[in-house]
């Protein structure tokens, strides 16, 4: 990173106020500043790895203390601009689909584009501004693409506090957001901390959690959340908790969605962020008569690519087998046995299980 050029304390002052206007006029609901000091934060992530809630994410141990030493990652880093920016898609039911087995649950930030490039390309678009008042100076842009603590940073910048569910909370806004940085040698005067908690007793978001991930305030166990199992993980499923599952395929967002201050949720206006091929109302069985070509198409630009074909088809097995039954989902899961994956043919097998006794149920009824 480069030198930043040389500006007094008004002319500093003077920027960070604008750089809130600039944010605003590009679509980030919230934008605050704040120094590199994450003592704190470092200190709870070392003991959180210890514990290993980490599962298989070998990458937040992998860099070492670049993840809670800005200046580390970014040599000459001084600032971190941190943004927030709602996703919710305008007239999308958040819960409704839960209470229907035979569809699908994809989590609602992953519904439409990825959300990666629109505001990774926003973050540019706000340095080339102020470059444009100070001249150049050195910055990097980041949106969940490097070891940076995005929520302890947003924490520090003032754009909310750390819930019980580890999610960070805005008492306007909820938690379904994204955030982004720009990294900044530009020593810009500093917003104070979000450091009043609302959360006072209310533990909803640890009674929600349907495989009891939540195991203590602020600490998430990944190895039993949804979102870990059904995007981080890469193997099998443990079956303690596929029943749980229910027929969120890909995500959970179940601890957001009981929180108290999801009501002040606002809904986006970004399109990018509207929802594609009707993933927020799809059929399991739908999705799960795609093909791979049909996979590869329908969620280019989509969050939901990464996981690929054969973990999206061990997903919807898993959904298939809590659904209720009926022949064509009985037939469409067979259809799968010869499938030349054995995680998907296991998860199959599971499902299949699944519905012989719910089948042998119904017979037992009638």
């Amino acid at each position: 990173m480069t030198s930043s050029p040389s500006l007094n304390s008004d002319t500093l002052c003077d920027l960070a106020e604008r750089l809130k206007i600039w944010g605003r006029e590009l679509g980030f609901q919230q934008l605050g500043i704040t120094d590199t000091d994450l003592a704190t934060h470092e200190r709870y992530l070392e003991r959180w790895l210890a514990a290993g809630h980490q599962g298989e994410m070998g990458f937040m141990a992998k860099h070492g203390t670049k993840r809670t030493r800005p200046e580390e990652l970014v040599p000459g880093t001084l600032r971190v601009i941190s943004v927030r920016m709602d996703y919710l898609p305008a007239e999308v039911e958040t819960t409704k689909v839960l209470s229907q087995p035979d569809k699908a649950y994809v989590s609602r930030y992953a519904l439409g584009r990825d959300y990666h490039k629109l505001m990774r390309k926003r973050l540019d678009q706000l340095a080339k501004r102020l470059e444009k008042e100070v001249g150049h100076f050195g910055y990097r842009a980041f949106v969940d693409s490097a070891p940076v603590m995005e929520r302890a940073l947003a924490q520090k910048a003032g754009l909310g506090w750390f819930g019980k569910n580890a999610m960070l909370l805005n008492p306007q806004a909820g938690s379904l957001f994204f955030l982004g940085e720009l990294y900044t040698d530009l020593p810009l005067p500093v917003d104070a901390p979000f450091a009043t908690e609302h959360c006072g007793r209310c533990s909803a978001c640890r009674s929600a959690c349907p495989t009891g991930a939540i195991v203590d305030d602020k600490i998430v166990d990944s190895r039993r959340c949804i979102s870990y199992l059904t995007i981080e993980l890469h193997g099998a499923i443990p079956e303690q908790y596929r029943e749980a599952m229910g027929n969120r395929i890909y995500g959970c967002d179940d601890c957001q969605l009981v929180c108290p201050f999801t009501r002040f949720t606002r809904v986006s206006e970004e399109e990018d962020f509207a929802p594609r091929h009707d993933l927020d109302q799809a059929e399991l069985l739908r999705l799960f008569a795609w093909s791979e070509e049909e996979f590869l198409h329908k969620t280019a630009g989509s969050a939901i690519r990464r996981i690929g074909y054969e973990r999206w088809l061990r997903n919807l097995a898993v959904g298939l087998g809590n659904a209720p039954w009926s022949a064509a989902l009985e037939a469409a899961l067979k259809a799968r046995l010869a499938y030349p994956s054995d995680l998907v043919r296991e998860h199959v097998r599971w499902a299949l299980a699944r519905q012989s006794e719910k089948r042998g149920a119904l017979i037992h009824v009638a």
